[in-house]
């Protein structure tokens, strides 16, 4: 402990919160940074002063020491046990380092630093400078720690994060039983820093394992996507075929009312038009643009909506039936969009208040989408309320892929009850 010269107690607490807090963003990134982190930085300082100055043994030192860690990892917005494990690596290597520091000025010194005293001038003096050093070699640990690290948010089971620590902690207790029962030489240190080397490449571990558990998530997602994709197409398929089936049975409706005309029996005739007309308007598309993505997706949703109850209205003019986006692009983003507004209008509990507005347009270079529904509360969260969210969550960020292949805009509002999704394509010439 330092117990003289405040200037440097307050240089070396400087360097340590400036330290810590490199690692942390080294880890994190800085766009996991909350507001207002002044009141970390000033609990750190606190805690940090009392670590230098006040005597204290070594189970108190590192407790004091791990909590002003955590303590600066609170002011980053990530996982609890994202934090935990990264705090307790942060002292885990901190130590291995003072370790490292001590032996190497105990060397030039010819001292044995398993017996320095801390109310001594002389081996005050060691501690401060293997403290400084201390600092600087953890930079270059950092700095090796930020060069493999990817900082991924991607969150892993519980026993992993279990698992990755046993390995910062088995290292801790070796070192310990190392300095009481091993002589202090050559070997002593590079077992040290092998042990410093292994709890480094666990960060390269972690962020390896994390990137195959991402991979695999994220195919399982796109296959999700995929089977939705083909539930879509089943849909315009099917309308394909009605629209088949009318123009053939209309042919066999034309000659009964031709035959009935010839007898002179214009009531059967009109009996049987209007007949003929009702079964073509349930049979046939609601929605009639003449782009059969659009058609399909518009009247199923509009078939969904009658059925629960929800007022639809449709607002659709295209420019020209040439519509530049390709089929299966438009598949996910409208029918990513009328199935959200589907889902949110279905938890409206009062039947007067389920809402949606379905608006699509064109004009010589772009197409407009605007789907608007009312909801149950103030405001949306924008991530999926599906069974297994995992696996659906992805809606609106294929929309926004999709955007960024054709590079349009995806704007979202919500509030008031109301949400409001709205997209612009620009077209591709190049494509169908």
């Amino acid at each position: 402990m330092i117990l003289y010269n405040l200037p440097i107690v307050f240089c070396v607490l400087l360097v340590m919160c400036f330290q810590t807090n490199f690692f942390f963003t080294s880890v994190f990134d800085k766009s996991a940074r909350k507001p207002n982190r002044i009141v970390y930085f000033m609990v750190y300082g606190l805690l940090c002063f009392i670590y230098l100055v006040i005597p204290m043994n070594s189970y108190i030192a590192s407790c004091v020491a791990l909590l002003m860690i955590f303590g600066l990892a609170q002011s980053y917005d990530v996982e609890i046990k994202t934090k935990v494990i990264f705090s307790i690596l942060y002292a885990v290597l901190m130590t291995m380092v003072s370790f490292i520091s001590l032996y190497i000025f105990s060397v030039f010194d010819s001292i044995d630093f398993t017996t320095l005293d801390s109310g001594n001038g002389q081996d005050r003096l060691t501690f401060t400078k293997s403290l400084i050093l201390s600092c600087v070699i953890m930079f270059a640990v950092i700095q090796i720690i930020r060069f493999i690290s990817k900082r991924r948010s991607f969150s892993l089971p519980y026993r992993y994060y279990i698992f990755f620590l046993l390995v910062p902690l088995i290292s801790i207790y070796q070192i310990n039983v190392l300095t009481a029962t091993s002589e202090k030489n050559i070997y002593y240190f590079m077992a040290i820093i092998g042990f410093l080397f292994l709890n480094v490449m666990v960060v390269y571990i972690f962020d390896t394992i994390i990137d195959k558990f991402q991979f695999m998530h994220e195919n399982t997602q796109l296959q999700q996507q995929m089977n939705y994709q083909d539930a879509n197409y089943e849909k315009t398929v099917h309308s394909f075929k009605s629209v088949k089936r009318i123009i053939h049975d209309t042919h066999q409706q034309f000659l009964y009312i031709e035959e009935c005309i010839k007898r002179n029996d214009s009531a059967a005739a009109l009996e049987h038009i209007r007949v003929t007309l009702n079964k073509v308007e349930d049979a046939y598309q609601r929605v009639n643009t003449g782009h059969l993505v659009i058609d399909a997706l518009v009247t199923n949703t509009l078939n969904i909506g009658q059925a629960n109850g929800i007022r639809m209205d449709t607002r659709l003019q295209l420019y020209s039936l040439e519509v530049n986006i390709d089929r299966y692009d438009l598949c996910v983003v409208l029918g990513n969009m009328l199935d959200n507004a589907i889902e949110a209008s279905k938890k409206v509990k009062v039947a007067e208040d389920r809402y949606m507005l379905i608006q699509i347009h064109s004009n010589e270079s772009a197409l407009f989408i605007h789907i608007l529904n009312h909801m149950d509360k103030e405001t949306a969260p924008l991530h999926s309320q599906k069974p297994d969210p995992e696996y659906h969550g992805i809606g609106l960020t294929n929309i926004a892929r999709i955007c960024d292949k054709y590079g349009g805009n995806m704007t979202i509002e919500s509030g008031h009850k109301v949400f409001n999704n709205m997209v612009v394509l620009p077209f591709h010439t190049d494509n169908p």
